[in-house]
């Protein structure tokens, strides 16, 4: 490999090393009534890069939301927004 080549690719090493690993994903866990899930699902995604929304256990109707911790307040906002209109049932917290 010839010098200009490591050059060039050091400062991307480096930077990668200085950013450091990408936070951890903050989870919610939720029960909805079925006839709720569709509705509730389409606002959530209506929200673009703020949660992501997966069935964790079908059979219990339980919902996992996914997060960054910097949306925490937005996401429990939302929630609470949400909660006249939703028979939300919280399984873990935020």
């Amino acid at each position: 490999m010839d010098e200009r080549r490591k050059t060039l690719g050091a400062p991307k090493r480096e930077a990668q090393v200085a950013d450091g690993p990408p936070h951890a994903m903050c989870t919610l866990v939720f029960e909805l009534p079925p006839r709720e899930i569709v509705h509730f699902k389409a606002i959530i995604e209506s929200y673009d890069n703020l949660a992501t929304l997966l069935t964790e256990d079908p059979r219990r109707h339980r919902l996992k939301l996914f997060f960054a911790p910097e949306m925490a307040g937005e996401v429990n906002a939302l929630l609470d927004s949400l909660a006249g209109t939703f028979s939300i049932r919280r399984i873990s917290p935020a």
